[in-house]
């Protein structure tokens, strides 16, 4: 699927960002499910929220991200999107997560905006 099909837009609390999807197959079952609605929840500076989907680990699975970044986490069958330090970070600040995230996406424009929605839900993904 051409890169500009996977565009999506992230809404929680009045704040609105674009995204791109990855090519794969995770990515592509989370873009075929849009749009979805969730309960934010918070852990740092990560949103993560359950869909009705269940992936498994891929290729992509893993602990390394960078503020920007969307990733499923199998366990919870959640979206995880990471717009800076989660309670596992180091020193440098990087996020995180609790678990390996199949990388899903990033982010086009400033993450660090959900910081202002924090105390906000739902969130919804929808393409864009």
């Amino acid at each position: 699927m051409a890169d500009d099909l996977m565009r999506i837009k992230i809404q929680v609390g009045g704040v609105e960002l674009e995204a791109r999807l990855l090519d794969n197959e995770t990515a592509r079952a989370v873009y075929d499910l849009l749009p979805v609605e969730g309960y934010n929840n918070v852990w740092g500076d990560e949103f993560y929220f359950e869909i009705p989907l269940y992936m498994p680990p891929d290729d992509s699975a893993t602990t390394e991200v960078v503020v920007g970044d969307i990733g499923y986490w199998p366990p919870g069958k959640a979206i995880a999107i990471f717009f800076g330090p989660t309670p596992l970070s180091k020193a440098d600040g990087r996020p995180v997560p609790a678990g390996p995230v199949n990388l899903i996406g990033r982010i086009s424009g400033d993450a660090a905006a959900l910081r202002k929605a924090r105390d906000f839900n739902p969130i919804t993904l929808e393409k864009a």
